[in-house]
């Protein structure tokens, strides 16, 4: 079995979250492996478990540091990587982002064989659109199971079950298939020292867009569809309201709730 994972290299969310003059996200500072992209490699190297035959590929799209979560991917126990890379992807939104997925995923195939399955997070810790792995599956012709916390894989076929509020729903695909993840599905490892050495010898991929055959004008901000028109931070948070209870405090609460239209 061979499982792509689609991994992104995304700003830190402990640190200050800044933005260029163009409105697109400061990526100069520190960066991390998106954390919602963890249980989407995990939930491949479960799903491939002793199998020395079976390969785990964690690809990426980004500029130089991107690389890093890559790596990260290698040290969980991912057997080899795949960095696509080039200054045209600048500022691409989720469409651009898309096609460059798609194209790589077409690439790997001829590479390194047929892939049976791609694993996703359900989005990205930095622009939380939860689109792209949907874009993916219909430029590349994959069925999509999205969003979903439980998954397995038996002979050619995905079996995977969605959790909502109220209900859950229970879906299936043949394989080759794309499936994206949510954070309830699994327990993402931390690497082992053993792995975090291992993670030097192992092949990481380099692509740029000739290589996959997409034009620049379908990316970054030439291919963009969409563009962020203003940005502004997350207003200070103001002193709350103190209700005294002079033993009518029930009823000051409940006021105040139907003031505010909560009741």
């Amino acid at each position: 079995m061979r499982i792509v994972t689609f991994v992104k290299y995304v700003p830190d969310a402990a640190g200050d979250r800044t933005f260029e003059s163009d409105n697109t996200v400061d990526r100069s500072v520190d960066g991390l492996l998106s954390e919602l992209d963890e249980y989407a490699v995990e939930e491949a190297l479960k799903i491939t478990g002793g199998d020395k035959s079976a390969e785990v590929i964690a690809l990426t799209v980004g500029g130089d540091d991107a690389k890093d979560a890559v790596k990260k991917a290698l040290q969980m126990g991912a057997t080899k990587g795949v960095h696509v890379n080039d200054d045209a992807l600048d500022a691409s939104d989720a469409i651009g982002t898309a096609r460059v997925l798609a194209a790589a995923l077409k690439q790997v195939a001829e590479d390194e064989g047929p892939i049976d399955l791609v694993l996703t997070g359900f989005a990205s810790t930095d622009a939380g659109m939860s689109v792209v792995p949907t874009l993916v599956a219909e430029l590349s012709g994959l069925p999509a199971l999205t969003q979903v916390s439980q998954v397995t894989v038996s002979g050619t076929t995905v079996n995977a079950r969605r959790d909502g509020d109220t209900s859950s729903q229970f879906l299936e695909a043949a394989l080759p298939a794309l499936v994206s993840v949510t954070d309830q599905t699994n327990e993402p490892r931390y690497p082992s020292f053993k792995g975090i050495l291992g993670a030097k010898r192992k092949k990481i991929a380099e692509y740029d867009l000739s290589d996959l055959g997409v034009a620049a004008s379908e990316v970054g901000r030439a291919g963009a569809t969409t563009q962020v028109v203003e940005v502004a931070e997350r207003p200070a948070r103001t002193a709350g309201e103190i209700i005294t209870d002079e033993g009518d405090g029930g009823t000051k609460l409940v006021e105040w709730l139907a003031a505010k239209k909560l009741v």
